[in-house]
C-alpha cells in the first residue's frame, strides 16, 4: 500500500470502484458475512485453547454524558406471587446508534449517493416500520469466525491515538507484520486505538466533539477491502473531520463492501488478554437480536482463546 494520503476523488474510487456489489449475487443481503461459511466457523472454533473470554462490550449506556445525549431507559418492576414469593421484571429502551453503546451496524444503516449496499434504494426500502433490505435479521444466525486484533497504541509506543495523528491503512499493514498475523477471507478485523486511555487522559469523553474525534482515516478503506474482512470491530471508528468533506468515510465500507461494522467497542480488555496470551488472533462471536427490519442491535461481543 502506498504511503501518502489519498485524493478525494481515490477515496472516492475506493468507495465505488473497489465495492463488492454483485460478489454474491445481485439480491444478496448478508454481504461479506457470506465469507463465514461452516468450514470457517469450525477453524475459528480450533483457536479456542485456553478458554479465556473476554466480554467487548461496554456497559447499558443509563448515564448522560456528552458522547451520550440519549442514554438508556432502564427500570425495574416487582411482582408478588404471594406466600413470600415474588418476581423481578425490566424494561429497557435505546437508541443505541452513536458513540456510547456498543453495537453492530447492518447493511441498510448506511449509503451515499450511489445507494446502499448492492445497489438497494433507500427511498423504497426505509420506511417507518423498519428497512425491507440488508436489515440486521439477515444475520440471524450470528456471527462465529476469526478474530485478529491490531494494536495501535503498542505499536507507536503512545497510549492512544490522537486528532492530529489517524490511523492510516499502511499503519495497519505494519502492525499485522509486527505481530505475525495474516488476514484471512471472513475474518473479523479488529482495530484498538486506546479509547479507554484517552478519556482517563482527562480528554472530553471520545465522541463527544465531533470536529475534532481521533480514530481512522479514509486510507484505512484501501486495507479493509484488500483483507477481505466480513467485520470491523474497533473502539474509536472514524476520524472526523475526514478531510474530503465527505459524509462517510471508514463506515462507507457498510454499503461499498458489505461488511458489518461493531461500533464502540471495549478492546483494552481484548488489549491485555492478547499480551497476556502471547497471541492476537482468537475466536469471535458476535449475535445480534433478531429485529426484523432493524439497522443493527446492540451487541456483547465476546473473544475466546
Amino acid at each position: 500500500m502506498e504511503r501518502r494520503v489519498p485524493t478525494k476523488e481515490e477515496v472516492l474510487a475506493y468507495l465505488k470502484e473497489d465495492r463488492n456489489w454483485g460478489r454474491w449475487g445481485a439480491d444478496d443481503q448478508k454481504g461479506a458475512l457470506n465469507m463465514v461459511t461452516p468450514e470457517k466457523r469450525a477453524a475459528a472454533a480450533r483457536l479456542v485453547r485456553s478458554g479465556r473470554a473476554v466480554s467487548l462490550s461496554r456497559e447499558f449506556p443509563k448515564n448522560p454524558a456528552p458522547n451520550n445525549p440519549t442514554p438508556a431507559i432502564h427500570y425495574m418492576k416487582r411482582m408478588d406471587r404471594g406466600a413470600g414469593a415474588g418476581a423481578a421484571i425490566d424494561y429497557y429502551g435505546i437508541s443505541y446508534h452513536g458513540t456510547a453503546t456498543t453495537h453492530l451496524d447492518a447493511l441498510c444503516h448506511v449509503w451515499d449517493a450511489n445507494g446502499m449496499w448492492n445497489g438497494g434504494n433507500p427511498d423504497e426500502t426505509i420506511t417507518m416500520d423498519g428497512a425491507i433490505w440488508g436489515s440486521v435479521e439477515n444475520w440471524k444466525e450470528g456471527i462465529a469466525t476469526r478474530g485478529v486484533l491490531l494494536d495501535v497504541p503498542k505499536h507507536r509506543g503512545e497510549p492512544y491515538v490522537t486528532p492530529d495523528k489517524p490511523v492510516h491503512g499502511w499503519e495497519l499493514e505494519d502492525i499485522a507484520k509486527e505481530e505475525g498475523v495474516s488476514m484471512e477471507p471472513g475474518d473479523a478485523l479488529v482495530v484498538y486505538s486506546g479509547r479507554e486511555k484517552w478519556n482517563e487522559a482527562g480528554n472530553l469523553p471520545w465522541g463527544s466533539d465531533r470536529d475534532s474525534r481521533p480514530g481512522l482515516h479514509a486510507t484505512c478503506l484501501k486495507f479493509i477491502r484488500e483483507s477481505d474482512c466480513c467485520l470491523l470491530v474497533w473502539d474509536m471508528m472514524d476520524f472526523h473531520p475526514n478531510g474530503y468533506s465527505l459524509p462517510w468515510s471508514v463506515h462507507g465500507s457498510i454499503f461499498a463492501y458489505g461488511i458489518g461494522l461493531v461500533d464502540n467497542s471495549l478492546l483494552q480488555p481484548l488489549a491485555e488478554a492478547c499480551a497476556e496470551e502471547g497471541r492476537y488472533e482468537f475466536m469471535l462471536t458476535v449475535n445480534p437480536l433478531r429485529v426484523v427490519g432493524g439497522t443493527g442491535s446492540p451487541v456483547n461481543p465476546i473473544a475466546l482463546f
